[in-house]
């Protein structure tokens, strides 16, 4: 994929900043310290997706070259662009990673994707991936920081898959908290990173009705940010994500935008949602169409916890077995 090379040039980039930086000179100093900086779309801004050279599926490539199905999953899903998903405990803070991660792709002229998956309660209900910040205060300095180390350099983040479906197994209080922590959440991305698109998750097709939906995205702040994303980590065709996303963005008013995870949905759901059998690999990841983006959130390969297809793999970790039945469709 190559976007608009002429705006996205180093050269003509610095420029820009340079001409933006001595446009500031000449304001008034009142204006300088309360306007907020600028947005501009990340896609204006880079020349394409970054695909990270350290995902799961890259690494365990790189680590196993001799084993006859490195070839397939570097061609299908290691070179492509995939979601770089956080979820508390990083290495040297979560300011450094994100930091470097985006930095990375920045060097590059790419568009990073990333995930923020650190909600108290992470999938409560669920279980497999359980965890999360200790706190509600935990939670707002990991992500307000987050948002901070992304800055202005352009990127896409996911806000935390599940967090508005997952509330069934919440009391009341536990409710209201996640919405405040999303709400906030959307207004570190506003204020700390304007040149990002974030996107709220709201769940999938089969989860939440789409008014509920639309009326918890409002709690949770979506109009602060880009939009909201789909089917993250789920298996429903893009067609049936964009019934979805389009009826959701109709009871908000239809000022949204949205997101639709393609990652593994080449099939199509059966119903099920914790490693499927007979899944597939969907659209690799694009801008446009019905939606903002189509995006690979979700890496293909990685368990969704140790059931279905891989019952000893633990969520999250990269199984080969699972990627080539993904690539084969089987």
């Amino acid at each position: 994929m190559r976007w608009n090379a002429l705006l996205t040039s180093a050269p003509l980039k610095t420029a820009l900043l340079r001409t933006a930086l001595a446009g500031l000179l000449v304001l008034p100093l009142s204006l300088v310290a309360s306007s907020p900086a600028s947005a501009a779309s990340p896609i204006s801004l880079t020349s394409g997706f970054y695909s990270n050279p350290d995902s799961g599926p890259a690494a365990w490539v790189r680590n196993n070259p001799s084993d006859s199905r490195a070839a397939r999953i570097q061609s299908s899903i290691a070179s492509q662009a995939i979601a770089r998903w956080y979820t508390g405990g990083e290495s040297g803070g979560i300011g450094p990673a994100v930091a470097n991660y985006v930095g990375a792709a920045d060097s590059r002229d790419k568009l990073p994707v990333l995930v923020a998956y650190n909600i108290p309660l992470r999938d409560a209900c669920g279980g497999h991936s359980s965890g999360g910040a200790g706190s509600v205060a935990e939670y707002r300095t990991w992500i307000s920081t987050f948002a901070a180390a992304v800055g202005t350099r352009p990127a896409v983040v996911v806000i935390e898959p599940d967090a508005l479906s997952d509330f069934s197994c919440l009391s009341s209080a536990q409710v209201s908290d996640r919405l405040a922590m999303l709400a906030y959440a959307s207004q570190m991305f506003q204020q700390k990173a304007p040149n990002t698109w974030a996107y709220l998750d709201a769940g999938h097709t089969n989860w939440v009705a789409p008014a509920t939906m639309a009326s918890r995205l409002n709690s949770a702040g979506v109009g602060n940010i880009r939009g909201f994303a789909v089917n993250v980590s789920n298996f429903y065709s893009t067609g049936s994500s964009e019934t979805y996303g389009n009826s959701i963005n109709s009871s908000l008013g239809g000022g949204s935008h949205f997101a639709v995870d393609t990652s593994r949905n080449g099939n199509g759901s059966n119903g099920e949602w914790c490693n499927p059998a007979g899944r597939k690999l969907g659209a690799t990841p694009r801008v446009g169409g019905g939606e903002d983006l189509l995006l690979w959130v979700k890496t293909p390969g990685n368990s969704d916890g140790a059931c279905g297809i891989a019952p000893t793999v633990p969520a999250g970790q990269f199984s080969p077995a699972i990627a080539v039945r993904l690539i084969d469709g089987t």
